[in-house]
């Protein structure tokens, strides 16, 4: 009769060590949060003010931009735009794809008194660090402002306290600890940053969207 032996369970996957000094930093963050969110919360409670967070949380979500510029590409279709529109739209992916490296690499958890019930939250969503929204919030605002400012004087304000009120519902919608608006706010500068360098040319961005729409 033929034996079968029994192979020894693997052993179980190490968990990700992380320096003490790097706790330390994450629990005060935590507790400065924690501080922030029932300060404010003793002048405007969110539970009356939760929908009005989630408002700010839609206008700032990655499928509605992406798809939203997309079809203003092709709907007005106007090769004056076409320099603004590719270089914009190149901003937008460059941020979606840093943002989900980003969490996918920190792996930091949300806040536990996070509600899951974020529109279009999959993969790397789930973790907390940056906040995706504010560091696209943050790339449109300076796009708008410096890169192509298009906004005149007395729209600067509203775009400017749009994208402040924004990062701010972010903590006090408890989706994201104060540390992780800073991270997105320094990763949409640098995305900025880095789009006007990288600069397409008006010929450029014709050909490619010419070419991609087969026109």
């Amino acid at each position: 009769m033929k034996t079968t032996t029994k192979q020894p369970p693997s052993p179980p996957a190490r968990k990700r060590e992380v320096p003490g000094i790097v706790r330390g930093i994450l629990k005060f963050d935590m507790f400065l949060t924690e501080k922030l969110c029932k300060m404010v919360d003793k002048f405007f409670p969110g539970r009356y003010y939760r929908k009005y967070y989630k408002m700010l949380e839609y206008t700032c979500h990655s499928i509605p931009w992406l798809a939203g510029w997309l079809i203003f590409i092709w709907l007005v279709w106007s090769p004056s735009l076409f320099q603004m529109q590719v270089n914009f739209l190149v901003g937008l992916v460059l941020d979606l794809v840093l943002v989900a490296l980003l969490k996918a690499y920190t792996r930091r958890n949300r806040p536990a008194t996070n509600q899951a019930d974020m529109f279009g939250s999959v993969g790397p969503d789930k973790f907390s660090f940056p906040s995706g929204h504010v560091s696209r919030a943050v790339y449109i605002t300076f796009f708008f402002l410096y890169l192509h400012p298009v906004v005149n004087f007395f729209l600067r304000a509203p775009l400017l306290s749009w994208c402040t009120s924004l990062a701010l519902s972010r903590v006090l919608l408890r989706r994201h600890f104060i540390l992780d608006v800073l991270g997105g706010f320094v990763l949409g500068l640098l995305e900025a940053a880095f789009i006007s360098y990288i600069w397409f040319e008006k010929d450029t961005c014709t050909y490619l969207v010419t070419f991609l729409s087969d026109q």
